[in-house]
């Protein structure tokens, strides 16, 4: 069945704003456990007998296969509407939490890792699609903003939480939980989530349905011939996959190795991600005021690699220094929301999904090797030196994509637009 029996819907009425809600909790969820990695991996170390490395590896799995995934998810979405792959994807990410679970090597950690990567390739550019679908134009900045608000927001709160909760059961039990309301969450997404008009399929000149997949890859093609939606994927990449690799594992190991508790180590990285709810809607506003789009995100990755690079390197620090740098982290990692506006100006409206799937994709890529590449070089039992040795990288991309934003064209914001 499709929406096609309701013709008649109000964008922005209850029913909108209903479904958008479906859709960001899935976002929230999906976030909570990814993020949450960065608090359970030390238990699922100990009771698998894993290494750095392996825990390192098995993140990084889940960002190249979310990646991979996120080129053709925004495009489907596009093709085929929100029902049922969103339901699908939903579904995907609890089974993936109930494999997570069952962690008893890494093999099963690397099959779950993929399996929830896979759903969650659809979460975030979902609930844009939602926003933009049931909500009028003007609005689709704003939604999409909201979206990525919302999911900092429940990272931030999910790790603490996460956290307390592991006093009182064990991880896999945890995880179960997750993976239960998955389930109710799949359940909801099938009884409401639709799209407000008939998703038609895409014909060809001779009136057959067209080639899914040679569409898609004809869309990613002409995004990548545009040199702007290119620079805004290395914009995005290089601050979010930075805020990935810092909010999923790097950040509590290494302030953990500055000898702070565990505790507090977790809060610090729950603070980074409020930054990154607060940065993330604000990047846009400061764009704006400053007709420009370039110098904000020169300034902001300059600003963010200055940030993440006193938290390597400082040899010591007080608790407060400590809150100020991780909230400036995620604060000018905001940055990366100006990667979607910018690659959306650059295309015209039939290509905005797939350019934002490229942008998105291409985040997680660089997380995914911010994650695995510095756990190569790290011994089994690192101190401080040896992670400042080994996380000299995340400092590095960012300055390549303060370069990649110093070569964007400088058109006024109201000419972009």
């Amino acid at each position: 069945m499709t929406g096609a029996a309701r013709p008649a819907v109000r964008l922005g009425g209850g029913e909108a704003w209903l479904i958008w809600v479906l859709a960001t909790s899935f976002v929230v969820w999906l976030f909570a456990i990814q993020t949450g990695y960065a608090v359970v991996s030390p238990e699922i170390q100990d009771t698998a007998g894993l290494s750095i490395a392996q825990v390192g590896l098995a993140a990084s799995i889940y960002t190249w296969v979310f990646a991979l995934c996120q080129f053709f998810s925004g495009s489907l979405l596009d093709r085929f509407g929100t029902r049922p792959l969103l339901a699908i994807a939903v579904a995907l990410v609890a089974v993936g939490a109930f494999l997570y679970a069952g962690t008893t090597d890494f093999t099963t950690l690397a099959i779950a890792q993929a399996v929830l990567a896979l759903g969650a390739s659809f979460g975030f550019v979902g609930a844009g699609y939602v926003g933009g679908k049931w909500f009028e134009a003007a609005k689709y900045g704003l939604m999409f903003g909201l979206v990525q608000a919302f999911a900092s927001l429940g990272s931030a709160v999910g790790q603490p939480v996460i956290l307390a909760l592991l006093q009182a059961m064990t991880w896999q039990q945890l995880l179960v939980a997750f993976g239960v309301f998955g389930i109710v969450l799949t359940i909801l997404f099938l009884a409401i989530v639709r799209d407000p008009a008939p998703v038609v399929p895409l014909m060809d000149a001779a009136g057959r349905r067209s080639n899914v997949l040679g569409d898609i890859l004809r869309d990613l093609g002409r995004c990548f011939a545009n040199r702007d939606v290119v620079l805004a994927a290395l914009i995005g990449g290089a601050s979010f996959g930075t805020m990935l690799a810092v909010g999923t594992l790097w950040g509590p190991r290494i302030m953990e190795a500055r000898g702070a508790s565990t505790e507090f180590a977790t809060v610090l990285t729950a603070i980074a991600w409020l930054g990154l709810a607060a940065g993330a809607p604000l990047i846009n506003i400061v764009s704006d005021r400053w007709k420009s789009r370039r110098a904000p995100a020169i300034w902001w990755l300059l600003l963010q690699a200055v940030s993440i690079a006193l938290v390597i390197y400082l040899p010591r620090e007080g608790n407060g220094a400590a809150i100020g740098l991780m909230f400036a982290v995620g604060l000018f990692s905001g940055v990366q929301m100006l990667g979607f506006t910018i690659a959306g100006e650059a295309v015209d409206g039939s290509l905005i999904g797939s350019a934002s799937a490229i942008v998105n994709g291409v985040c997680f890529l660089v997380g995914g090797l911010l994650t695995s590449v510095p756990s190569v070089f790290l011994p089994t039992e690192p101190a401080l030196d040896d992670y400042q040795a080994a996380l000299w990288l995340m400092p590095a991309v960012l300055l390549g994509g303060a370069g990649a934003a110093a070569l964007l064209r400088k058109p006024s914001v109201s000419a972009a637009r």
